[in-house]
């Protein structure tokens, strides 16, 4: 029997994180034909699921625990000891990412951006395969491509994720519990908004860096001021 002929579109962006649907987003609204490839069921890739958005979610949580905990009394409020229920701080985050997600997923009905969920890889400059979950591989045709594949955690190679000790910022965005002594390794962005979240309600926070100063691939002075910032916190 014959392969059905394949769909064509004028763009295919292969990558669904702030890449990719700003990218679908935009040519949608200037009247071209879009598909967008994601491999995850969720739109909004690294940033939206397990990032910037939900990092910022716990560093928002945490804040107003520090607050109550530390500078409320010298505002003139007095409250009991407050408890940092880490459940309910990643239950809330939850929601945040939630709903920035479905808000991606709505933004592609607006713009009639058909989204594909599977791997996407090339078979040809203008042949695009997507395999689904389910080992099935179907194939469009496009007349340009977006790469916009992001990013992911990197394991060290003498230290492998075990998901339990070994953790990537993934876990660390779903702890059961608040960890007695976190181990950061690498003073980035991420490592440094994850360590204040627990270095706030509690933890020791130790971070190791290659480099001789934080955040070494931002601006000097931001470094800096971070290191000031965070050493108050322990």
């Amino acid at each position: 029997e014959t392969e059905p002929m394949s769909e064509t579109f004028d763009v295919v962006i292969i990558g669904g994180g702030p890449g990719g649907y700003s990218a679908a987003t935009r040519c949608g609204q200037l009247g071209l034909k879009v598909a967008l490839v994601e491999k995850n069921e969720k739109l909004g890739g690294t940033c939206l699921n397990v990032g910037c958005i939900p990092s910022k979610a716990l560093l928002d949580s945490t804040e107003h625990y520090h607050n109550a905990a530390h500078t409320f009394k010298e505002h003139g409020i007095d409250i009991n000891e407050p408890k940092a229920n880490i459940t309910q701080m990643i239950k809330r985050k939850a929601g945040v990412v939630k709903a920035n997600v479905d808000g991606i997923a709505f933004l592609m009905k607006k713009n009639k951006i058909e989204v594909h969920t599977g791997v996407g890889s090339f078979v040809d400059k203008n042949t695009i395969k997507i395999t689904g979950k389910d080992g099935k591989d179907k194939t469009i045709t496009t007349e340009k491509v977006i790469i916009a594949t992001g990013s992911k955690p990197t394991p060290l190679p003498f230290a492998a994720f075990d998901k339990k000790r070994i953790i990537s910022s993934t876990e660390a965005l779903e702890m059961k519990e608040i960890p007695k002594h976190l181990i950061v390794i690498g003073g980035g962005v991420i490592g440094m908004e994850l360590g204040s979240v627990y270095a706030r309600i509690g933890s020791k926070v130790s971070v190791v860096e290659f480099m001789d100063n934080l955040i070494p691939t931002m601006d000097l002075a931001l470094g800096k001021e971070l290191m000031k910032s965070t050493k108050k916190l322990g």
